[in-house]
């Protein structure tokens, strides 16, 4: 498990439970029976094996943030297969996460992780479903046998490239959702906003390479409302804050972990090129300081009308 933070973290606890021998690579020192600081509540197991860089010839979960992926990557051993964590889409280049990793390590499998998973349920045990994606089967059956339990049921799509659009888009629409909470435009409003975040991510997967059909599995529909309702998204939780009238630059001051929402609604935008997707504009919008949140609203409120 490459990446200490709170869902890596709860990987590695999952993949410990699901019977795999596991090592938790992190910078900062960590230690069997305490928690870690990223985590807080779950003692790391004797079993855990803690270390600072990955084994060659393993398995890698890679739960970095996707800014930060290209440089992990590469500077990674040897490995069996590349499990990717991380969803959005690159700044610059505007590349997907397995995008990434077929630059960076062209001669490794590699699959994506994604779906509507909060880390502190996983760590829990809790009941929960994800979705492993990617072209090849073998790779995505490897990923499956060595993460999946009884109460981590993951399902395979070879979809790889809408699974990750709506792991990257629903974060965007998150913030939308919490602005409009936050600003106190009530429940239908937000009901609303997500039935119409679904459209922009299945138009999103059609015009990039994906499968419309797609955004109505865990990795569209399921982790779209996930973040979009639930109080632990970092995404949802900063357009809440926006919404009640705070600055974007405060709110991720007080940040240690990555809102990846802010960094790929541009990135986004940029990759989609003339897909029609307000809700995403709005939000990058706002996220730029070009528009207020009630200039943005009153402009999603006034598109024209038409059938659904």
């Amino acid at each position: 498990m490459v990446g200490a933070g709170a869902w890596g973290t709860a990987l590695a606890l999952q993949a410990l439970r699901a019977g795999a021998e596991v090592t938790l690579c992190a910078r900062a020192p960590l230690a069997h029976g305490q928690a870690n600081p990223r985590l807080p509540g779950f003692p790391l197991p004797p079993g855990l094996r803690l270390a600072a860089t990955p084994p060659p010839g393993a398995i890698l979960l890679l739960a970095v943030p996707t800014q930060a992926l290209r440089d992990a990557a590469a500077a990674l051993p040897p490995a069996a297969l590349l499990v990717c964590c991380a969803k959005g889409v690159e700044r610059g280049t505007l590349r997907l996460p397995l995008e990434i990793l077929a630059e960076t390590r062209p001669d490794t499998p590699s699959v994506v992780l994604t779906g509507p998973n909060f880390a502190h349920e996983v760590a829990a045990g809790l009941p929960a479903a994800a979705v492993i994606a990617g072209p090849d089967a073998a790779a995505r059956a490897t990923a499956t046998a060595a993460l999946a339990s009884p109460r981590f049921r993951l399902y395979g799509n070879e979809d790889a490239i809408g699974a990750q659009l709506g792991g990257a888009a629903k974060n965007v629409i998150a913030i939308a959702a919490g602005a409009v909470i936050g600003a106190g435009l009530g429940e239908n409003a937000r009901a609303a906003l997500i039935t119409r975040g679904l459209a922009e991510l299945a138009r999103l997967a059609a015009a990039l390479g994906g499968r419309a059909e797609t955004m109505s599995g865990l990795s569209g529909l399921g982790d779209l409302l996930l973040t979009c309702t639930g109080p632990a998204s970092r995404n949802f939780s900063l357009g809440l804050a926006l919404g009640q009238g705070r600055t974007l630059a405060a709110v991720l001051a007080e940040r240690r972990a990555v809102t990846e929402g802010v960094a790929t609604a541009p990135a986004l935008l940029a990759r989609a090129g003339a897909v029609d997707l307000p809700i995403c504009r709005a939000v990058a919008a706002l996220l730029a300081g070009e528009v207020t949140l009630e200039a943005a609203i009153a402009a999603l409120l006034s598109r024209q009308r038409r059938d659904e």
